[in-house]
């Protein structure tokens, strides 16, 4: 009786265990979510101030600063993990272009707000 009331008890213990474990792996993903969604928006709230220092270097660049502006609306309004992923890679690819423009004006890479 004993042996089957210490093997209840085990099993109880176990099952305890486990779910506590399973619920503090969820909580884990959950902030992990957040924190990635904490990052992207300061990245997002970012952009705007690199668009209007790189205007005024690179007025005929319009294009470029446009889709910036366009990429950075389309990956606040994502919604869901694949849809972020990808406005994020648009966000990505057109931020690499607007970096390369200011390769290509060496005042404007020598501009401490653009750094």
């Amino acid at each position: 009786m004993w042996i089957f009331l210490g093997i209840v008890a085990a099993l109880a213990l176990y099952a305890l265990l486990t779910y506590n474990r399973l619920v503090a792996l969820r909580q884990r993903v959950g902030q992990a979510f957040a924190d990635i969604d904490v990052q992207l928006k300061q990245r997002h709230d970012l952009i705007p101030n690199l668009v209007e220092t790189v205007k005024g270097y690179a007025a005929h660049e319009r294009s470029t600063l446009e889709d910036v502006v366009k990429a950075r609306n389309a990956a606040i309004s994502a919604q869901g993990p694949g849809q972020m992923a990808a406005a994020e890679n648009a966000l990505t690819a057109s931020l690499s272009r607007l970096i390369a423009l200011g390769e290509a004006y060496p005042d404007l890479k020598a501009n401490a707000n653009f750094q």
